[in-house]
């Protein structure tokens, strides 16, 4: 869904960012409603607000390998805007589609929609992304560049927005290489495996 994110805030900023910790709170629902950010177990409230790379932290609270299961990537042109990550329409970005499964349970414990400015990125990065070596997250790691990493958005889907069956939670963050912003991911997690 290139160019289809509806920012609630302007490119750069967020309620989040600018207010930090945000006593009783609530996440939009896509759809309508709310949801308290207090009502979620505290890992998952964890996860949406972290900084580091989230498939090392899910291994460590599940204490089992995760896996990047890539589902679907495309050099695609952007069908419209992204303000968030300096995309215009037709630029041609890298989407990208995965989920992060549990390799001894098979659990899905999140899914990954990424838009990557593939022209930004050094190229034996952007050879590795293309090959599906590793996630995102630990590829920057291991890659040594210098990146930042912001949230921009959080909130809530109902079970009927989601593919992987169950209520969940997702976050908007991009990520920064070189004073650029270069990647703009949507992680998503149902909510029964973090209950």
């Amino acid at each position: 869904m290139v160019g289809r994110l509806d920012p609630a805030y302007p490119a750069g900023g967020s309620a989040f960012r600018s207010e930090g910790f945000l006593d009783q709170v609530a996440i939009a629902r896509r759809g309508g409603g709310e949801l308290a950010l207090a009502a979620l177990p505290p890992f998952l409230r964890a996860l949406l607000v972290t900084d580091g790379t989230v498939t090392k932290i899910l291994e460590a609270y599940f204490w089992e390998p995760v896996e990047v299961l890539t589902l679907g990537q495309d050099l695609v042109p952007a069908d419209g805007p992204i303000p968030w990550i300096d995309v215009t329409a037709g630029d041609w970005v890298l989407q990208r589609e995965a989920r992060l499964l549990g390799a001894r349970s098979g659990r899905v414990y999140a899914s990954a929609s990424s838009v990557i400015r593939t022209e930004l990125i050094p190229e034996t990065f952007r050879q590795r992304l293309i090959d599906r070596e590793i996630g995102i997250g630990v590829l920057i790691r291991d890659s040594g560049l210098e990146s930042y990493r912001e949230v921009l958005e959080i909130g809530a889907e109902p079970r009927d927005a989601r593919a992987m069956g169950d209520d969940g939670v997702f976050r908007t963050y991009r990520i920064i290489i070189g004073r650029a912003p270069v990647i703009l991911i949507t992680e998503r997690f149902p909510l029964a495996p973090y209950r």
